[in-house]
């Protein structure tokens, strides 16, 4: 499996990015994101009996300013709605099923055209309408 990358840029700023899939084969590990980004994706393809070593990740105090999270499509069809700073509506996407798309920053809204299923991953802890504002 492999993904084209997409930037959805509004008022010059990265506040999407879109993984559409692709059948092409990958051998290994590929990041999609910079390793500046507050939430990574990466894709992986290994043979069988392949060992990916043991290993645990080193805790440390961080900084996130931005809210990120990843929706992964398994099936139906969705629209994505991006706007600006001032909420007003600037672009769009559509996803189809096996696309995934980082949401960064700024604000989002979505209109399910196919009946969806999908997986949404986001930071936490998550303290509902404290760290959301509906518009």
């Amino acid at each position: 499996m492999n993904f084209k990358t997409t930037d959805i840029i509004i008022d010059n700023v990265v506040v999407a990015k879109i993984f559409r899939y692709k059948k092409n084969k990958i051998k290994g590990v590929k990041f999609l994101t910079n390793n500046n980004l507050n939430l990574q994706v990466g894709v992986m393809s290994h043979p069988k009996n392949y060992l990916i070593k043991p290993h645990f990740h080193i805790n440390k105090k961080r900084l996130i300013k931005n809210m990120s999270e990843l929706l992964i499509l398994f099936s139906g069809k969705l629209e994505v709605y991006f706007y600006n700073k001032k909420l007003k509506k600037c672009k769009s996407a559509i996803l189809n099923p096996k696309d995934m798309i980082l949401l960064i920053s700024g604000g989002h809204g979505f209109k399910v055209l196919k009946p969806l299923q999908m997986i949404e991953i986001k930071q936490g802890p998550f303290v509902g309408t404290k760290d959301k504002v509906r518009f």
